[in-house]
């Protein structure tokens, strides 16, 4: 299940975003550290294709693909030296697949900032250099481990020694290592570390419900946009206190809801349809009377990699993929009328599975 941290300074509406996308009651107080232990939240992934395929396969059951969200207590200065309980929110976040950063672009007097006033570049620099001191840290602990390794000449010590120390003259100089070049095997590498700073993130500017209309009018927001485009990090623009609005309506009325905003999706579902984007993430479909049901799979997975998705034994005992796109059964209407138009496809263990493919595996164990 893919898993997504929500981090941010102290009063930004991380919380109150939290409780919007998953219907929880993680607490939501007006001062620091409210929020002490992470909270995790389900929620399923809203796939229009899927309420498609419900009405042709009529099947028992519909079971969409869910996505974890970590709300982590807020982050404050000095958080990689422990200050505001921080060490012990950052690692929470080493565990996420991506990092939603809520950023405040909205002035409330009521609602105070832990730095005295609104500034969301202030905000989003102190985010990023605490976690990327965290990081140095990390960085700097395993280099020092790995020195006489790779002084002595070990392959596998040089190889890792090398790629440490260009993360680390990277964060030195306060560049993301997200935005460096690396090789496959470098990748294969660092991936153990689990370090925040290459953690895909997408900056969530929160704004006040009447900026949702005119964002262009929000001098905040259009500052994190200009500095998005400085640190190539994507923004969502949201309103937190809308959102839980959403969450609070069944889907009919969010659909009215969302056009009286001039919006096509929740802030939600756009963070998520970012963050699957961001990992490279494609969905495919299992259909059949018993359920309908998506899978979520990595883009240039083969045919027998996303079998073992649902079961290793399904990828130990491939045989062939009968695959139908999902465009196709649009177009013939029925998965009869698609397969007597040859659309229905027999496909072998080097078959890159697409985006909205709807496949049947055969295998035998």
């Amino acid at each position: 299940m893919l898993k997504a941290g929500i981090v941010g300074l102290p009063n930004v509406g991380k919380s109150t975003l939290f409780n919007a996308i998953t219907k929880a009651e993680a607490l939501a107080a007006n001062y620091p550290f409210a929020t002490i232990d992470p909270n995790v939240g389900i929620v399923y992934v809203q796939d229009p294709r899927l309420d498609v395929l419900e009405k042709i396969y009529k099947p028992k059951k519909v079971i969409p693909t869910a996505y974890e969200f970590i709300d982590i207590a807020g982050l404050v200065r000095g958080a990689s030296k422990g200050e505001g309980l921080g060490n012990q929110f950052l690692s929470h976040i080493r565990e996420v697949d991506a990092i939603c950063q809520v950023v405040r672009c909205f002035d409330d007097s009521n609602i105070t900032h832990v730095d005295g006033e609104v500034d969301p570049i202030r905000d989003v620099e102190t985010i990023n250099i605490e976690l990327s001191l965290s990081d140095l840290e990390q960085v700097d602990k395993r280099i020092s481990r790995l020195e006489k390794k790779a002084k002595a000449k070990v392959k596998e010590a040089i190889e890792e020694y090398d790629v440490l120390v260009k993360i680390k003259d990277a964060l030195d100089q306060g560049i993301s290592p997200r935005t460096l070049d690396f090789s496959e095997e470098e990748l294969k590498t660092i991936k153990n570390f689990n370090l925040l700073t290459m953690k895909p993130m997408i900056y969530v500017a929160n704004v006040a419900e009447e900026d949702l209309h005119h964002p262009e009018s929000n001098r905040h927001y259009q500052a994190l946009l200009h500095q998005s485009k400085t640190d190539g990090t994507e923004v969502i623009l949201i309103s937190a206190q809308v959102e839980m609005e959403i969450a609070s309506l069944d889907k009919e009325e969010q659909l009215h809801f969302l056009e009286a905003y001039g919006l096509k999706q929740s802030g939600l579902n756009r963070v998520i349809e970012k963050s699957y984007e961001l990992l490279g993430l494609k969905t495919y479909f299992t259909a059949g009377e018993p359920e309908v049901r998506a899978w979520t799979f990595k883009n240039g997975m083969k045919a027998p990699q996303c079998a073992g998705i649902i079961h290793s034994d399904f990828e130990r005992g491939f045989i062939k993929a009968e695959t139908l796109a999902y465009d196709d059964l649009i177009k013939y209407k029925t998965p009869q009328l698609a397969k007597e138009n040859g659309r229905v496809r027999l496909e072998g263990k080097d078959y890159l599975v697409q985006d909205g493919d709807i496949m049947l595996f055969r295998f035998n164990v």
